[in-house]
Formats: structure tokens, sequence, C-alpha cells
């Protein structure tokens, strides 16, 4: 009887395989140019691929909290891949692809939640929250392969342009999320290192750990200094400026319906 209710807990959620399914057919669309409105095609490969790597971002928490004592996100249904199951979906998946829609920035969502009193010792606590970043790290090392190296040959210009977008999303979340900010995976990488008095005092201020980001980040001069550094981190790794623009230029398709899009950026 337990094992059949671990085992349930542990099977993959058919919401998870038929975004990843969505996902693949539209890759498969923009490769082969099938679809006759390639912008479209590229916003649901992008999206859907978006929201895998925020389930296996979640899921990569999860996991690690499972092997490091919390039994209890088994129960909760996070070792499904179900966005669903997390505990604010809104934040966890409709956020971060709002964000994306309209700034095209990968801002980290969240959350599932650990019961960390089940856990004991720091580093396994800092471990569970550096294992979703660094599964944002995996994606944008999986992206930026064929751009570093230089395996583009054959490799029809949509989806470049596409998987170079899908690059710079997962980098921005990667590093985002990393920041040492309340509410953020980073500060939880730091946070057991500090004292009982510091982290009582930034509690309350948290849950508005991803707000102030966001505001940040509408700092014109703020905005510049960080995307100057995500284009020479993308450059580094062979990502040019142009494909990663004609990629946010693509997944846009909406603006062919009002305004002319980019002809530098045509496919066809």
């Amino acid at each position: 009887m337990t094992t059949a209710a671990t085992r349930g807990d542990r099977r993959i959620s058919p919401v998870f395989l038929g975004i990843a399914a969505v996902t693949a057919v539209a890759g498969w669309a923009v490769w082969t140019g099938f679809a006759d409105a390639t912008g479209f095609a590229v916003f649901l490969f992008v999206t859907g691929a978006w929201i895998v790597s925020l389930c296996l971002h979640e899921y990569a928490h999860a996991r690690t909290a499972l092997h490091s004592g919390d039994l209890s996100v088994g129960a909760k249904g996070y070792l499904t891949l179900n966005p669903l199951k997390y505990t604010h979906a809104l934040l966890s998946i409709v956020l971060p692809v709002l964000f994306v829609i309209m700034g095209g920035i990968g801002l980290p969502g969240g959350a599932v939640y650990i019961e960390r009193g089940r856990i004991h010792g720091r580093w396994k606590h800092s471990l569970i929250s550096a294992a979703g970043p660094l599964t944002n790290v995996a994606f944008a090392i999986v992206c930026t392969a064929p751009f570093w190296l230089d395996a583009l040959d054959g490799v029809p210009r949509a989806f470049q342009y596409a998987l170079a977008f899908l690059a710079m999303l997962q980098v921005t979340a990667a590093i985002l999320n990393s920041l040492p900010i309340p509410g953020l995976d980073g500060y939880g990488v730091i946070e057991p290192w500090l004292s009982y008095k510091v982290r009582r005092q930034v509690e309350p201020i948290a849950p508005f750990g991803l707000i102030a980001v966001f505001a940040l980040l509408w700092i014109p001069e703020v905005n510049i200094v960080f995307f100057d550094a995500i284009h020479a981190l993308l450059r580094g790794l062979g990502v040019e400026e142009f494909q990663r623009y004609c990629g946010y230029d693509l997944y846009r398709f909406w603006r062919g319906l009002f305004d002319e899009q980019d002809p530098g950026c045509a496919v066809g």
C-alpha cells in the first residue's frame, strides 16, 4: 500500500507530459518550417521549453529536499513535475511566462514548500536552495552548446534564433535567482549561515524579494548594466546579440498583426 502510494507520488504528471509534447511538436515545426506562421511556432516552442525548465527547477528543489530528509514533498505532488501542484502556481508559472512576453526576461518564479524542520545540517539547506538555479545553468549550457561548439551548420535560422532567445531566458533566470536577495534562491543558499537575529529581521521582507528585483530592473541605469552583463556572457558563449534579438522578435508573433516585424530577422 505504502509502496504503491510512493510510486504514485513520483509518477510524471500527464500535465507535464502534455507541455513537453507541445514543446517537442512546436520545436519540430520551427526546425522543419512546417508551420506557415513561424513566429507562432517559435512562441509555442520557447514558452513550452521555458515552462518545462520552470518545472524542472522546482523539481530539483523538491528532489534534493527528499534526499535531505523532507519526505513530505512526495505527498505534496512536487515529484510529479505537475506545475499545478506548486504552492503558488501563479508565481511559479504564470508570472514568469508573462515576464517573458512583456520584456523577454527569465524572471524566476516560486515555489515548492519545503519543511525545513525535517532537514538537519546547513549544507543540506544550502544545497536545496542551490538546486533550482543550477538547473537553469544546465539548461543554459544545453541551449548554448551548439553556439560555442560551432555546431550550427544545417540548423535552420528560425531554430537558431529561438534557441538563442531561450538561452538568454535561462541565463537571466540563473543569475537573478542566484542573487542574495530575500525570497530568492541565492538568499536561501546563505540563509543557513546567518545568525538567528539576522534571519528573523529579514523574514518579514522575504515575500517582497521578487517584486524588488522586478522594480530594480525598471530603473534604466540598472537595466542597462544588467543586460550589458548578460549580453557579454552570452557573447562569450558564442550567442550573438542579433540572434537573441531575432529570437525575441519572432517570439512576439502578434506584432505581425499590428506592426511589421524586423525584416532583418526574416527566415523565409
